[in-house]
């Protein structure tokens, strides 16, 4: 097939797996013989300096508010929605793709959404994150076109754009179509509670796929932790922020102190003042805490290096990917089950679990992981023969049969107009 993927960014450009996840099935898709093309930002390019060169990758897109790039006014937005819009049209017009798979529109005009649906070529949906259930709605070109109750000014300009027949010329490039008018007839997500998360927000969802996030295990291997291994080194990764619950983990440890003979290990990067005030924590009550930092190359060995995981999310995580690297690297994980975590986590199974933001009880899972070294090794073991479901290989297999199958399966349709009912 020719693949046409369109994202808001692409390594090595990314903020994280969503990016890294495009990459490796795109490039698993190029290795089954895909003729795979990528329409991407030009987010970490450096304006006015020559773009380089690569194969099969364009970054022409522009971002808008997000990662750092600035809001726009509604003069200077109509332009950069005019700019994604063209590069869209002008990239399938090129390239011809049997399938345009679209991954993450953080950030991007959500009216390519409609432009897709116009062109009426097959389009599918890849749903790793919360853009569709709590971005979409705050889409500043869309909901400035839409907004029931709209200031002075803005009513004003809707009135007169209108009038004029300008805003039925714009919306033939941009179009300006209702958030409610949108229509996802092929959309997988990574796991059911996004999805259910995303219909609940009122999106016509319900009929989508999951097909899980993949762990390469080619690099993250191990064999599962033996019972006599014991319980020295707890592992914490991520990013350091109050909905990834560090906090909470940095009270359990406070609550395990004279009980527990082990320390926590801390993986990742936060904001300044946050990360200053978890080491007032950790000092203020002698913690047998360290933090570091690890490349994404050395990760693989952290985990084989530490004797259990702490996953303490407090967030909707749509499908957590620290859970999976550890289960193949062979260590058992304490987590919580926040979001797409309880299609993984089964308690006492392949591992322990606690409710969210609850200190005392992941202390006590914490004893409870080093006074049971059968139980580690039971749930380690379980869990590693269970990330072969979760391979790579595996998931690229399941994508590729759903693009496959798009394109078999597509029937168009187009839109109505703005201003239907």
């Amino acid at each position: 097939m020719k693949i046409l993927v369109v994202s808001n960014l692409y390594p090595p450009h990314y903020v994280g797996g969503y990016e890294l996840r495009c990459q490796h099935i795109t490039e698993g898709l190029r290795q089954r013989g895909h003729d795979v093309q990528v329409l991407t930002s030009n987010h970490g390019l450096v304006a006015g300096a020559p773009v380089p060169a690569e194969d099969r990758v364009e970054r022409s897109l522009r971002v808008h508010g997000f990662f750092g790039h600035p809001w726009l006014g509604i003069g200077a937005l109509r332009e950069l929605e005019f700019h994604n819009n063209t590069v869209l049209r002008a990239a399938v017009e090129r390239f011809q793709p049997d399938v345009i798979h679209v991954w993450n529109l953080g950030g991007i005009s959500k009216s390519l959404i409609f432009t897709l649906a116009r062109l009426g070529r097959p389009t599918a949906y890849d749903i790793s994150d919360h853009w569709i259930a709590r971005s979409l709605q705050a889409d500043v070109w869309l909901d400035w076109w839409n907004r029931p109750n709209p200031s002075g000014s803005a009513r004003v300009l809707r009135t007169v754009w209108s009038l004029l027949g300008r805003r039925s010329a714009w919306d033939a490039v941009a179009p300006t179509n209702a958030v409610r008018q949108a229509r996802f007839p092929r959309i997988y997500f990574c796991s059911g509670a996004l999805r259910e998360l995303t219909r609940a927000k009122g999106y016509d969802v319900g009929h989508g796929s999951v097909i899980y996030c993949p762990v390469d295990r080619k690099r993250f291997h191990g064999e599962p932790v033996a019972a006599e291994r014991g319980l020295k080194r707890l592992l914490w990764v991520g990013r350091l922020a109050e909905d990834k619950g560090i906090l909470t983990a940095l009270k359990a440890m406070r609550a395990v102190q004279g009980r527990f003979a082990g320390k926590l290990c801390v993986y990742g990067k936060g904001d300044a003042d946050y990360v200053a005030m978890l080491h007032r924590f950790v000092a203020e009550h002698a913690l047998p805490v360290e933090f570091s930092s690890a490349s994404a190359a050395d990760m693989p060995q952290v985990y084989r290096s530490h004797d259990a995981l702490v996953f303490t999310s407090e967030w909707e995580e749509p499908f957590a990917l620290t859970p999976l690297e550890a289960m193949a690297s062979g260590i058992p994980v304490i987590g919580t089950l926040t979001g797409g975590s309880i299609e993984l986590l089964r308690h006492r199974e392949n591992a322990l679990t606690y409710k969210a933001g609850d200190a005392e009880e992941l202390a006590s899972r914490i004893l409870e992981l080093d006074a049971e070294p059968a139980l580690r090794e039971r749930m380690a073991r379980t869990a590693h023969a269970e990330m072969a479901r979760y391979d790579q290989p595996v998931i690229t297999d399941q994508i590729e049969s759903f693009l496959v199958e798009t394109v078999k399966g597509w029937k168009p349709s187009v839109p109505p107009r703005y201003d239907a009912a």
